[in-house]
């Protein structure tokens, strides 16, 4: 079922999301994502693949998280809010970013995040 802008309140709207699926890290925090996603509202694509498509550059998708919410494309703490808000029992986190003010603290976390990744990817094995 899909959802236009017109929908009444409390509808939610499809989000796609771009992840590095040859990142450790980010392989297990999709599927997380995944098993809390229980009604599907979001497409979840892995753009490690060249044969994957990339509405932005390749590099560029692969070095900040990026998702799609209501047909506008986000990046770094804006994308996962967005996720956020599709996934029932995340929402009030990623309404939480809606509020002024806390969508800029939020994105400054995630670049101190962008910094020490790297060091993360490191510990963390590939899954199976």
């Amino acid at each position: 079922m899909t959802h236009s802008l017109g929908d009444e309140a409390g509808s939610m709207s499809h989000v796609t999301v771009w992840y590095d699926g040859a990142c450790p890290l980010c392989i297990r925090e999709i599927a997380l994502m995944r098993k809390l996603d229980r009604r599907d509202a979001i497409t979840f694509i892995d753009i490690a693949t060249p044969a994957a498509s990339c509405p932005l550059d390749r590099q560029l998708m692969l070095d900040r998280f990026h998702a799609s919410e209501d047909g506008q494309i986000l990046s770094g703490a804006a994308a996962f809010a967005a996720m956020w808000r599709a996934i029932p029992v995340m929402q009030p986190l990623g309404q939480l970013a809606r509020i002024p003010g806390v969508l800029p603290i939020l994105e400054a976390l995630y670049k101190q995040f962008l910094r020490i990744r790297p060091h993360f990817q490191k510990r963390f094995r590939p899954i199976d």
